[in-house]
């Protein structure tokens, strides 16, 4: 099985940069709508699928996106690993902006 990247990006990341032969698809689901459609394309050989998590132009609250099809667009798309970035703030001092955290 080949591997198909894919990705969820949050707020402000509304598509991956580098992708060759990128378009943008539509991905029907039984969910209902997807936050938009996805786009697609190889990254070093590599099958990569984006979805921006609030749609283009964040159309979409967090409590009105349908993860349902979102994860089911991926799903659709043959997407094998699938990652999802995120943003949010902290009240730790020590965390301070563009820091980085894996959560394990």
């Amino acid at each position: 099985m080949d591997t198909v990247i894919g990705v969820i990006g949050g707020s402000g990341l509304y598509v991956s940069e580098g992708l060759e032969g990128a378009e943008w698809r539509s991905v029907e689901s039984p969910w209902g709508e997807a936050s938009d459609q996805v786009f697609t394309g190889t990254l070093d050989g590599v099958r990569m699928v984006f979805l921006p998590r609030h749609g283009r132009g964040h159309r979409y609250s967090p409590s009105s996106i349908n993860y349902r099809a979102n994860v089911d667009v991926m799903k659709r798309m043959g997407v094998t690993d699938l990652f999802s970035i995120s943003a949010c703030g902290s009240f730790r001092e020590e965390m301070a902006p563009g820091d980085f955290v894996v959560v394990e």
